[in-house]
């Protein structure tokens, strides 16, 4: 009996994530969301994966500027991901009022005070399902202080680790 669309969204609530945003910008303007589908895939090149729903405006934005940021969140962050998540049905340019914003080799939004910030180049999207797999060569990183890190497990937040 195949899974469900249900059953399998109910397995991954408790697949616990980083809670990230997935920013960028450049000639087809701003985009940024709140993403969990996020992981490492090689050190040589440094490359992330980003998996972002192909219905959303952000998805094509961040195909054609060919530049993204995963600005991993901390626990103090929650405001941030609430935002970029859109529950507060801003538009992208107003989601940037929220937080502060600089940024590192590519332009894409970096955001101050995230547990670490990948800078990338997009080097080849593939097409499964509902989703973009976006596959990142990282340009830059920076690394933030030791502040808990902002999960979602359980379709809630969660603080891991601490301060100490």
């Amino acid at each position: 009996m195949p899974v469900t669309q249900q059953q399998f969204r109910d397995a991954m609530a408790r697949l616990g994530a980083a809670v990230n945003v997935i920013t960028s910008d450049g000639p087809a303007g701003r985009a940024g969301l709140t993403a969990s589908a996020v992981c490492s895939v090689s050190d040589d090149p440094p490359t992330l994966l980003v998996c972002i729903n192909r219905s959303t405006e952000q998805n094509s934005v961040i195909k054609k500027n060919g530049v993204l940021c995963v600005n991993v969140l901390t626990a103090g962050q929650q405001d941030v991901s609430n935002v970029f998540a859109g529950a507060t049905k801003c538009t992208t340019e107003q989601r940037y009022l929220t937080g502060e914003w600089g940024v590192l080799e590519t332009g894409a939004p970096v955001l101050a005070g995230a547990a670490v910030s990948f800078d990338c180049v997009v080097d080849e999207v593939l097409e499964k399902g509902t989703h973009s797999v976006f596959f990142a060569h990282i340009q830059a990183v920076r690394v933030g202080d030791n502040s808990p890190a902002l999960m979602w497990w359980s379709r809630k937040y969660h603080p891991l680790g601490s301060a100490a």
